[in-house]
């Protein structure tokens, strides 16, 4: 059937990178497990298993790369025997014959699917970090250049104190941060399951090595070196536990829910006309109403974010449930999510870095709405200078009150624009500070300390610097990542 005639995923068809689709193909997963199964055959010949020959170790290695034709012997075999394992352990037999008698010696089903899947998930990791480093760089730069750039703040969704358009990218990196300190963290972690028998005794590794329990730690340790682990996990089941898929989807998942809080501000700033992601010349906005410029790549990645920032839930459902030394309802599910969660935490940062590249400001339209509510803001100065100058608090209070609310009224109820400053210059009680009205209405008095903190966070020897320094040479050579569709 043509492609077009089957389902496929929008991971595959639309969003994900090539080279996290291809981490996660059949030809890289059931290759790597040729390769897990000669580190165990090379591993036992050099502790002393005889009948593992150079001729089988040489046929193994010439054909670690499953070919299509392996594929077909393999599907052939899993339709007749049920176990996917021992069909490529066959297919592969078949090309290495010399060695089809050693294949998988000593070992269990998972030493290949759950060692396998250790190695894609630290693989697909390092795919990942680089990227999101990538996505923290473009903000803290974005966050530098625009540090003292005044812009209302917002709680509750209503005007607050002032901040800068610089502060609240920083603090949009600052969480994108804590997500690659997690994942980092998870990785660092990450360790393998090696050759452990079929319920985590080693029991048969003892029967082929006569006993001797110091050349099966032996065996673990080579396998590790070629496997590019430090470590295996201490104690093991049929599996690695499940506790560990859940450890690193917590971390990932993390990403999903920052994204979606990052985009959920653009998209509210895209609103109000004062910041936008990305449009292209040609690009379509809406199909009826030819004005309108979508923040179509924010709502994607919120999306996917959705999606992503879910899916522990599925982990910890399957390691809850597996039954003393395993059971195989995790199987099906793990071949989906697993992939998965990687494929859209790559999508995600594809996406997060074209937006981040690319962010657009309206310094004008920024600085007229900053000025529309900066009378309210300024009255806590004015009722300061007037006690300064001997008034009462309560009594300033008051009367600013009384003004503020017959200014909202104008703005509310007759769609004016806000008057208060000219209410107070007009009130005889504010008398002793007129001439001082007009310079209180400098938009950088009410930043705070927005610029030393976007400084300190973000600029030259300040945090991000240092933490994305092992990133430095991918984030020189990287583009802009470029939406696929």
């Amino acid at each position: 059937m043509a492609g077009f005639d089957t389902y496929k995923t929008p991971l595959d068809s639309r969003y994900s990178s090539d080279e996290m689709k291809q981490l996660f193909s059949q030809r890289s997963r059931h290759s790597t497990w040729r390769k897990l199964w000669l580190y165990l055959a090379e591993s036992e010949k050099e502790l002393g298993i005889d009948s593992i020959t150079d001729e089988a170790l040489a046929q193994m290695r010439a054909h670690l790369t499953v070919t299509d034709d392996d594929f077909g012997v393999a599907a052939v075999e899993e339709k007749r025997r049920r176990h996917d394992v021992m069909a490529h352990v066959h297919a592969f037999g078949q090309v290495a014959p010399a060695a089809a008698g050693i294949i998988h010696y000593g070992a269990t089903s998972c030493y290949v699917t759950d060692n396998a899947e250790l190695i894609l998930m630290k693989n697909a990791i390092d795919l990942l970090l680089p990227k999101l480093a990538k996505v923290i760089s473009n903000l803290a730069q974005f966050a530098e250049k625009h540090k003292a750039v005044p812009t209302l703040g917002f709680t509750h969704y209503q005007p607050a104190q002032l901040i800068t358009v610089g502060k609240r990218a920083a603090q949009w990196a600052q969480a994108l941060m804590m997500d690659l300190e997690d994942i980092e963290y998870v990785r660092k972690n990450l360790k393998f399951r090696g050759a452990q028998g079929t319920t985590g005794t080693q029991a048969s590794f003892l029967e082929i090595f006569h006993g001797d329990g110091a050349k099966i730690d032996r065996l673990n340790v080579l396998l590790c070196a070629k496997a590019g682990f430090e470590d295996c996990y201490d104690v093991s089941t049929q599996t690695y536990t499940r506790k560990v898929d859940l450890r690193v989807a917590n971390a990932i998942a993390g990403l999903g829910a920052t994204v979606q809080q990052i985009t959920s501000d653009i998209r509210h700033l895209a609103n109000l006309k004062e910041v936008e992601e990305p449009f292209e010349k040609d690009q379509i906005g809406s199909s009826a109403m030819a004005y309108k410029r979508n923040p179509m790549r924010s709502e994607r990645i919120a999306s996917l974010g959705r999606k992503l920032s879910n899916l522990p839930v599925n982990f910890k459902d399957t390691f809850s449930v597996q039954w003393m030394e395993r059971t195989l309802d995790d199987s099906a599910i793990r071949r989906i999510d697993i992939p998965e969660m990687f494929l859209l935490a790559d999508a995600i940062l594809i996406g997060m870095d074209n937006v981040t590249d690319g962010l657009v400001i309206y310094p004008k339209r920024i600085e007229a709405r900053t000025r529309e509510e900066l009378p309210f803001m300024a009255t806590e100065n004015i009722i300061m200078r007037i006690v300064a100058k001997g008034g009462s608090r309560q009594d300033a209070h008051e009367e600013i009150r009384v003004l503020s609310h017959q200014a909202s009224d104008v703005v509310k109820n007759q769609g004016g624009q806000n008057d208060l400053i000219e209410r107070i210059k007009a009130t005889e009680y504010f008398k002793p500070v007129w001439n001082e009205i007009d310079e209180m209405l400098d938009p950088s008095l009410y930043i705070g300390r927005s610029v030393e903190i976007v400084d300190r966070f973000c600029g030259t020897g300040g945090v991000l610097e240092k933490k994305l320094k092992p990133y430095q040479s991918y984030i020189q050579q990287a583009g802009t990542a470029q939406l696929n569709v």
